[in-house]
């Protein structure tokens, strides 16, 4: 399949910006840093976005040749990868977050004085759905550089997006509440679940129909 650029970097950033669900990765922000300066929350938003950023980015370049070593096709890697994305649009839907981070991985976090890497960075905004649409997005490209650059700018534009929203964490999560914050999760979940579906029959018919 050979996309334009436009339409590489917008598919990316559509399965992304779900992924990372950043009005609700904010409101979670907002609970695990109740006591926190905005100088703080700033900085802890800063660093978690950055490392998020170079983690799917490295994991998307390289995470093909570490399959391929281990002998794992592109089409298992559709199929498997719509399967975990079908699972965390599930949780989504189900308002649970198991793929993400745990209750007590939460709990933990908010005892702690930085969580700008853990939980914040890994997994809540590069957890195991985000690694494989990356890997998944570079398998259509062919190893073609401009439609590769195209999805590294849509892992920047999504964490710029994700930014400005943690920044506004305390007034997202007021207005949003969390029952808003549900809802928003909900619908993200659906659109996530269709595009599970797709990348699935996708590796599908590259696996048995495409010779």
């Amino acid at each position: 399949m050979h996309w334009s650029v436009v339409n590489t970097f917008l598919y990316a950033f559509v399965a992304l910006i779900v992924i990372v669900d950043p009005p609700g990765t904010a409101v979670v922000f907002a609970a695990m840093t109740p006591d926190d300066t905005p100088a703080q929350r700033a900085s802890q938003a800063r660093r978690a976005c950055i490392v998020a950023a170079l983690v799917l980015m490295l994991f998307g370049l390289a995470g093909a040749n570490l399959l391929e070593a281990l002998g794992i096709g592109l089409p298992a890697l559709r199929i498997a990868g719509g399967a975990l994305l079908f699972l965390t649009a599930a949780e989504m839907v189900s308002d649970r977050h198991a793929l993400r981070s745990t209750d007590n991985e939460r709990q933990a976090a908010m005892r702690a004085k930085d969580i700008a890497i853990f939980p914040l960075a890994i997994p809540l905004l590069a957890g195991p759905g985000a690694m494989t649409t990356m890997v998944v997005l570079h398998s259509h490209t062919n190893g073609d550089p401009a439609a590769i650059a195209a999805i590294e700018a849509a892992v920047v534009a999504v964490l710029l997006v994700t930014f400005i929203a943690l920044l506004a964490a305390r007034w997202l999560s007021r207005v949003m509440g969390e029952t808003g914050a549900s809802v928003a999760g909900r619908v993200l979940g659906v659109l996530l679940a269709a595009l599970a579906v797709q990348i699935a029959l996708d590796g599908l018919h590259e696996a048995f129909f495409t010779h």
